[in-house]
């Protein structure tokens, strides 16, 4: 497994910006497949977004199409979400999860490895 921590969340107004980070500790990080999901208060669980290993792949749900953006850098064992455009209903604790798998999915039980979480509040 590997030991995920995220950061970069925080409060801003409705139409503002964040970039989260998520710093691996493992160094076959390029092995990994990385997925961003999130949970608003009251909800389950949900996929925001996915990465391939190498990068060349993404993949998002459809209400942040167009709006975040997920990236990785192999070299520093980091993957970003880029959140523009953010509305309040973008308000949830985000978490960064790792999977050993080729392609692209959106299910959690494929990401065997999760972070803790950062808190994300868009305010109107």
């Amino acid at each position: 497994q590997v030991q995920l921590v995220e950061s970069g969340g925080g409060l801003v107004q409705a139409g503002g910006s964040l970039r989260l980070s998520c710093a691996a500790s493992a160094r076959t990080f390029s092995q990994y497949a990385m997925g961003w999901f999130r949970q608003a208060p009251g909800k389950e669980r949900e996929f925001v977004a996915q990465i391939t290993s190498s990068g060349g792949s993404t993949y998002y749900t459809n209400s942040v199409k167009g709006r975040f953006t997920i990236s990785r850098d192999n070299a520093k064992n980091t993957v970003y979400l880029q959140m523009n455009s953010l509305k309040p209903e973008d308000t949830a604790v985000y978490y960064c999860a790792a999977g050993r798998f080729v392609g692209l999915s959106e299910r959690e039980a494929a990401f065997d490895s999760w972070g803790q979480g950062t808190q994300v509040t868009v305010s109107s």
